[in-house]
């Protein structure tokens, strides 16, 4: 019994287990080139004047969003991924924009984008289906 223990307790530090962390490989080098790609192609195309603009909820302003570097790190949730930008409004302040991709053919797209939302991301992240 005691085998058996360890060859679990070895296979879970491993990453050998089954379950949800068998589905969640990271991706490959070429996934990871492709990921970054299509979140600069949807910032590209979402920008207006060199800028992204966010219409604030609890102000009701827009935001002038300017670019200024994406997160190397991609993280996996369940089948989908989390790739993180930061950019900086008008006035200097970092807003982090994270943006959850979904395969999509042979490519990826963007189906959702969080604007200064990190609490979505930590909660996530806590519940275990977000990971690096």
């Amino acid at each position: 019994m005691n085998a058996l223990r360890t060859i679990l307790l070895v296979a879970a530090l491993l990453g050998l287990g089954t379950g949800p962390a068998l589905a969640e490989a990271s991706p490959t080098l070429t996934e990871k080139a492709a990921l970054q790609a299509a979140m600069q192609r949807h910032i590209d195309r979402s920008m207006v004047d060199g800028v992204i603009l966010h219409l604030d909820r609890a102000s009701g302003d827009v935001q002038r969003l300017h670019p200024v570097t994406a997160h190397p790190m991609i993280l996996v949730f369940g089948e989908h991924f989390v790739l993180c930008f930061d950019f900086r409004d008008d006035a200097g302040n970092n807003v982090p924009i994270d943006y959850y991709m979904a395969r999509q053919g042979s490519g990826y797209t963007v189906f959702h984008t969080a604007v200064a939302d990190r609490a979505l991301l930590q909660d996530l992240m806590a519940a275990g289906k977000v990971t690096r």
